[in-house]
């Protein structure tokens, strides 16, 4: 048992060597062990390159004969980007596999525990799960729900404020919370903000400091994004807006239509649908999002009960006004008792600011 738990944080670690890589594929890391002594390591590194388990074969070669295989996630049975891992394992002669967590995709689920056991593989299941759910939390919300994760980001003051009354939002958090959550856009898909944001602040949403940067997704009901907007210099512009009537296409849908992507969705209440825009974000493979403003949006997104977690990045400020922009506006709930209730809350020292984290229940 120690052996495995062992074993498990090292396959672990080695799956989250690719964090922000592997979409819309879950993190997945891999050992193999023979004598006590691990003989080869593997880890998933992007979608279409091959998984984990196959990896640390083809480095074990004849080795693996009679060894133990460390995943984190059940070996797959289904045909997609790159074939089926279970096959490829029974083929090795492996002896034993140690599962840290079952497959959610629908397409595996169990298949793969049940096909190595028919062919003679010992089979161990559930080590560290907790710590492969929450490493994999947007893979599993995406493959179980058909929506992405959603996590709302907010730089705010002590007393809930994103801007003064006038608009000036520059800077409310500190340089080194900021750095911080820049460095966060690197775990996601897509940013995203509402028309608001863009028109007020003119934010390239991009971060000096990753390699890969996520695409941009504003949502803009009546598409009056400007078309010199900075978002502009990224090439993944998603712009979700409300369906243009037949013959009223304006000069601007055209024109934004050379720079982005533009996503058509359900109305709802003259606004756009934000259930029906998850769904076809997801449908494109979108998994997880970070949600960066402004309060409106946020506020919209708590209304209709999308949010899945929150990080307040609070700084030690009181802004006050009661025409200061708040960072969660919407409708709200009508009493406190029905307040959204956070689990699994966390709390960080960030320079002079403070980061709260949190699960919506």
């Amino acid at each position: 048992m120690l052996d495995h738990l062992y074993f498990m944080k090292k396959a672990i670690k080695l799956a989250l060597k690719a964090k922000g890589q592997t979409s819309p594929n879950p993190m997945v890391g891999a050992l193999i062990v023979k004598g006590g002594r691990i003989i080869a390591e593997g880890y998933h590194k992007k979608a279409g390159l091959p998984h984990a388990e196959v990896v640390a074969l083809e480095k074990a070669g004849s080795k693996a004969k009679g060894a133990t295989l460390y995943v984190t996630l059940e070996p797959c049975v289904h045909f997609g980007r790159t074939p089926p891992c279970v096959y490829r394992i029974i083929e090795s002669r492996i002896k034993r596999v140690v599962i840290g967590m079952i497959d959610p995709n629908p397409l595996n689920n169990g298949k793969g525990i049940a096909i190595l056991e028919r062919h003679g593989v010992k089979v161990e299941v559930g080590f560290l799960e907790e710590e492969i759910k929450k490493m994999n939390e947007s893979f599993i919300k995406y493959i179980t729900t058909r929506l992405p994760f959603v996590v709302v980001k907010v730089g705010q003051s002590l007393d809930g404020k994103i801007a003064t009354f006038s608009g000036d939002s520059h800077w409310i958090t500190s340089d080194f919370s900021r750095k911080f959550a820049h460095r966060l856009r690197a775990d996601f898909d897509a940013i995203m903000v509402g028309v608001n944001t863009i028109l007020r602040d003119n934010p390239h949403l991009n971060s000096p400091y990753i390699k890969k940067q996520p695409k941009i997704i504003v949502v803009d009901s009546h598409l009056s994004t400007p078309q010199d907007a900075l978002i502009f210099n990224n090439p993944q512009v998603i712009l979700v807006t409300l369906p243009s009537q037949v013959g009223q296409e304006t000069d601007n849908r055209r024109l934004l239509s050379k720079k982005a992507t533009i996503l058509e969705v359900k109305e709802k209440v003259g606004q756009v649908n934000l259930k029906d825009m998850l769904k076809k974000l997801a449908s494109k493979g979108i998994t997880s999002i970070l949600v960066e403003g402004g309060g409106t949006l946020i506020g919209s997104l708590f209304d209709e009960r999308l949010v899945d977690k929150v990080m307040f990045f609070i700084s030690p400020k009181i802004i006050g006004g009661k025409n200061a922009i708040d960072s969660v506006m919407g409708r709200g709930v009508e009493r406190v008792d029905r307040a959204f209730k956070l689990k699994n809350v966390t709390m960080k020292r960030l320079g002079e600011d403070f980061l709260i984290e949190g699960y919506i229940r």
